[in-house]
């Protein structure tokens, strides 16, 4: 699946400030600051969407989170392979189209598309592999026959089920108990009161084709694949085990990212599935959780048409640390407006102090390396815009920007704002 055109990423705070400091992460499964260590290539899986609506800034808030991870990596001197999947067959699509009667495929395709323009406007680095359900079909069956032979799937009338007792580490992601398990599972697509399941927790891994639904051939027999054997396939597959970093929203600690882990783990017994699992706070609107379900929606595409200029939407959702909950408001983009407005007029200053500017520019990506803390981050960079002009120091043979301009290309690759003047 094709995904977007990758933005600019300057070089330039690399060459003049040196690499970045490693980077720091929560980790949902121990609870703890983890300093991520990853080799040459640092590997991240986070979870795409189900195209069945348009983006909105709970969507959002999670990418953009995400690609802040991705840029702090790249200055600390690290490749990165992204790897997002796309839902693009699900019972959420499926019932939409009904509800509208608009054929699935076409719906599917529209929303995707949206969605990557919402994301190409914000400035997101895209997946080194943007993969779709469908697409991914081939490689989940595998999965499958894989579990099978590890004695992880049973038959429920031709459905198939992993059996969560096969992995034994199974609630060590969300640390949760059996009763809050059960107490969300089937608000989140599970079905724990099906007769014929051996445990009301194990998950859909193959759905049999019912009447008036897509389906494709598999050795047990034609029908569609469950969503957390999807992710555990393709980020099997794309990345390997044991990889840096699983991301996406807290809405999916349970079960998704729990029974992802478990699919793969059962799969091949002994190895770990990725080594840190960090999660995106809920944003809400209207006193709830922003959620296509509700309706209570605001869409980046939405806002974009209304003229908001993209990087302050960026700078309001990077304005709230990524790890909590908040509530998406009027004042938080007009906020972010009068800051953008504020930074550009700076970079456009002469008379910036280089040492200041220096320091500046390594503290916001310190602050970044310190579990994404944007909020500090920008502060910093306020800091900076408001402090008293002068006359500027010129630049010394091996340091070709002006501080205004080294600014702009920091706040550039590690923000993903757009300040040029």
């Amino acid at each position: 699946m094709r995904a977007w055109a990758s933005p600019t990423i300057p070089d330039a705070p690399s060459r003049a400030l040196g690499p970045a400091p490693a980077l720091k992460l929560h980790d949902t499964s121990s609870g703890e600051l983890r300093t991520t260590s990853p080799g040459d290539i640092a590997r991240i899986y986070v979870c795409g969407i189900t195209p069945y609506d348009a983006t909105h800034l709970g969507h959002c808030a999670t990418y953009t989170t995400f690609d802040l991870a991705i840029r702090a990596w790249r200055a600390a001197g690290h490749d990165v392979r992204y790897v997002q999947n796309v839902t693009d067959v699900d019972d959420p699509l499926l019932e939409r189209a009904r509800e509208t009667g608009e054929d699935w495929e076409a719906l599917a395709e529209r929303e995707t598309e949206l969605f990557r323009q919402d994301m190409a406007a914000l400035g997101v680095i895209p997946p080194d592999v943007f993969a779709g359900a469908i697409e991914s079909i081939p490689i989940i069956v595998e999965l499958i026959e894989e579990l099978r032979t590890q004695g992880a799937v049973y038959d429920v009338e031709g459905d198939l089920y992993y059996a969560t007792t096969a992995d034994q580490r199974f609630g060590d992601v969300s640390g949760w108990s059996r009763e809050q398990m059960l107490s969300v599972f089937a608000d989140r697509g599970g079905d724990p009161d099906r007769p014929g399941k051996r445990d009301p927790l194990d998950a859909l891994v193959w759905q049999r084709q019912r009447d008036g639904e897509p389906g494709w051939e598999s050795p047990f027999g034609r029908g569609r694949p469950g969503w957390h054997v999807e992710c555990a396939a393709i980020a099997r597959r794309s990345l390997g085990t044991s990889f840096d970093v699983q991301g996406g929203g807290s809405d999916l600690i349970f079960p998704h990212h729990e029974m992802s882990a478990g699919h793969a783990q059962a799969a091949e017994p002994g190895t770990a599935f990725a080594q840190t699992y960090t999660h995106q706070g809920m944003v809400g609107f209207e006193g709830h959780k922003m959620s296509k379900s509700r309706g209570n929606l605001v869409l980046v595409s939405r806002l974009r048409a209304e003229g908001v200029d993209p990087s302050a939407i960026r700078l309001a959702l990077n304005s709230q640390h990524y790890r909590t909950d908040w509530e998406w408001t009027a004042s938080l983009l007009d906020d972010a407006t009068k800051r953008l407005a504020t930074w550009r007029d700076a970079v456009a200053r002469d008379g910036h102090d280089r040492a200041a500017t220096l320091e500046a520019a390594r503290a916001v990506r310190a602050a970044l390396a310190e579990d994404l803390d944007a909020p500090q981050a920008l502060e910093i960079v306020d800091g900076w815009a408001t402090r008293p002009s002068g006359a500027e120091v010129a630049s010394s043979p091996t340091e070709s920007l002006r501080p205004g301009d080294l600014m702009v290309a920091v706040i550039q690759a590690s923000l993903g704002v757009d300040v040029r003047p």
